[in-house]
């Protein structure tokens, strides 16, 4: 069946996908919240009140070494395409155009098997309409094309890429908080599903500053949590929290809740006090003072360290994923691969995934084999390689590069430098992750 789908063309795959049953392949909704902190969440001790994602983790199968790029539009690179950001020389927030127009996406991938597709919220994958969601293999788009919005007036910062709320490449002004428009939006979008399978991508702004939470969220922030900022942050991740309870109720309404594979993550590390580089001009973020929480994490968005680009991440799929925890290491890449398994979808030319298929280890905790997770850091100024427990950054110019090695497994909060203790270790990782670079200079596309 699967040989078929690529021989027919894309006229005959929809009613090909019918014969397949709809029980025989999974719906997928891909929730992912914006600049989420490590412990931001109460099941990593946060001191937000998140009892739907607690739920969703308790239930279900939390991937404890899930890995992003250190800031936005890199790991919604990663996600389209199942490819390192680099390979299209994407590594900072991007309102230019990101991928170029004849690129396979998760979503144009799908959308050739039957799947409907939507994607409901934040894009910053190119910030006019006609480098759009719709362009790159979604039915049906809403939200911001570029970064994240002011909460109310959903603008986007000054300049020519301002007016950005969209549905379907048409420019909007609706009222209403953002985090309600794109939960509104996503529920809607599933109580609309016929019998086709379905692929919904709700990346949220929140916690994306600046945030500005309305009074019945910020009346609900436990008294504990003192001050403008940081009640106004609690209020944004219950308000998110809660979100993502309503996204699954319509799931339980449609009846399809059951095989539906829902993801939720960040797209980088929470932004901390530490990230004196990154000030947000705001009546709510006075002095650039940003509250996320990464501990025992360390770093934050923008860099390599664990606090910068690992993330949050719940698997949620009653008739699919085995529930639990696991350890092994797994990166934003691996999507694509795993959700073209699953729907059944082939390439007809190598799309030259730097992701895996982790089908096994959602449904049997099967561990993937041992290799490297590469990636870059923002605006060229570090990389980095995981092989097996052990890390590698190294940043700074030839010649003047700083170099850090951790033993990710016994040092997690990567307090301890072994860079002069394993000069073999570095020697060999030194050139697995230079023969990555060269990969990044042989791809970078021309758009």
């Amino acid at each position: 069946m699967r040989y078929l789908h690529v021989l027919l063309g894309a006229a005959l795959l929809a009613p090909l996908a019918d014969l397949q049953g709809a029980e025989s392949r999974p719906d997928i909704v891909f929730i992912m919240a914006d600049d989420l902190g490590w412990a931001d969440v109460a099941f990593h001790g946060g001191n937000a009140p998140t009892p739907n994602l607690d739920r969703l983790a308790r239930e279900g199968l939390e991937l404890g070494q899930h890995y992003v790029a250190p800031v936005c539009s890199p790991t919604r690179t990663g996600l389209m395409t199942g490819r390192c950001w680099s390979r299209f020389g994407v590594n900072t927030p991007q309102n230019g155009l990101a991928l170029p127009a004849d690129t396979i996406t998760v979503a144009r991938a799908l959308k050739s098997v039957g799947y409907d597709t939507c994607l409901t919220g934040k894009w910053h994958l190119g910030s006019l309409p006609e480098w759009g969601p719709n362009h790159y293999g979604f039915d049906h788009s809403y939200g911001s094309l570029a970064g994240g919005v002011s909460p109310w007036n959903h603008r986007y910062k000054q300049g020519p890429y301002t007016y950005t709320w969209h549905r379907n490449e048409t420019l909007v002004d609706e009222p209403g908080h953002v985090t309600d428009l794109i939960t509104a939006e996503a529920v809607n979008w599933i109580e609309s599903r016929g019998a086709n399978s379905f692929f919904l991508y709700v990346p949220f702004t929140a916690v994306h500053l600046p945030v500005k939470e309305p009074e019945e969220w910020l009346a609900r922030v436990p008294d504990s949590i003192e001050g403008d900022v940081p009640r106004h942050y609690a209020a944004c991740i219950m308000h998110l929290d809660d979100s993502v309870r309503k996204i699954v109720a319509a799931l339980e309404k449609k009846g399809r809740r059951r095989n539906t594979l829902l993801v939720f993550t960040s797209d980088n590390g929470g932004s901390t006090a530490e990230n004196n580089d990154l000030k947000y001009p705001d009546d709510n973020c006075p002095n650039g003072k940003l509250p996320g929480n990464n501990l025992p994490l360390r770093g934050q968005k923008g860099t390599l360290y664990e606090g910068g680009i690992r993330v949050p991440t719940i698997v949620s799929w009653p008739d699919g994923a085995k529930p639990g925890k696991v350890e092994c290491p797994v990166q934003i890449t691996d999507w694509m691969p795993t959700f073209c398994t699953l729907a059944g979808y082939q390439a007809e030319t190598d799309l030259r995934w730097d992701g895996s298929d982790i089908t096994r280890l959602l449904t049997e905790h099967v561990p993937l084999p041992q290799r490297p997770l590469y990636s870059v850091g923002t605006r060229w100024d570090a990389r980095t390689l995981r092989l097996g427990d052990w890390k590698l950054i190294v940043s700074g110019e030839k010649g003047k590069q700083k170099i850090e090695l951790f033993d990710i497994a016994e040092d997690p909060s990567e307090s301890e430098n072994l860079a002069e203790q394993q000069p073999e270790r570095v020697k060999q990782l030194l050139a697995q992750i230079d023969k990555m670079a060269d990969r990044d200079r042989d791809a970078v596309v021309k758009k």
